[in-house]
């Protein structure tokens, strides 16, 4: 199944030489997944006031890769460095979904994008983060499975704000965008919820 995930151990190489700065540095993996959290709710003020500048879209488009960074970041250093705890995956998977409702909120307000499609997208984003927690409820393991995951949906309003960003037009055709992406994390739902029975 296509999904930016695939991409996951490349990107994570990239960013072996910052994790060993990061740790020299005294950073520890829960103070990076702080600090998205943190980053996802300053991300979701700038997009709620992008309609009055421009720039804004900018921003949260890097800010989106840097938040991916950050999320890579946190596990790969509890794992290298032995730093596993039980509040760094409650700080994890919590996060991660308090990070995107703070994130997406704004699409409910973004110009072209019917209210019901955009509150559709942030709740089954949220159901989907749950489905892939059930696989380690279950006995199993954590369930990414699917496309339209947390870095697809990342990728996706990222792109859509780099399309903003440059006045592209883009807004006729919103409502087919995140109808095929309500679709996807659906399917992506239901296909971690296959695995984690199995």
């Amino acid at each position: 199944m296509i999904s930016t995930y695939k991409i996951k151990p490349a990107f994570q190489k990239l960013l072996t030489p910052l994790l060993k700065v990061l740790r020299k540095l005294g950073l520890t993996p829960n103070l990076l997944s702080v600090l998205a959290i943190l980053l996802s709710f300053f991300l979701g003020c700038l997009f709620s006031e992008a309609d009055s500048n421009n720039t804004y879209y900018l921003y949260v488009t890097l800010g989106l890769l840097f938040r991916m960074m950050l999320n890579a970041l946190d596990g790969m250093m509890a794992r290298v460095y032995d730093l596993q705890s039980r509040t760094g995956e409650m700080l994890n998977e919590v996060g991660d979904i308090v990070s995107d409702v703070a994130i997406f909120y704004p699409l409910l307000f973004l110009e072209g994008l019917d209210f019901r499609l955009a509150f559709s997208f942030i709740v089954l984003s949220t159901i989907n983060e749950f489905c892939g927690i059930l696989g380690k409820a279950m006995g199993g393991e954590r369930r990414y499975d699917g496309p339209m995951g947390k870095s697809d949906r990342a990728t996706l309003v990222g792109v859509i704000c780099l399309l903003f960003y440059f006045d592209t037009g883009v807004e006729p055709y919103l409502k087919y965008i995140f109808a095929i992406a309500i679709g996807l994390v659906s399917l992506s739902s239901v296909i971690r919820l296959k695995y984690s029975i199995k």
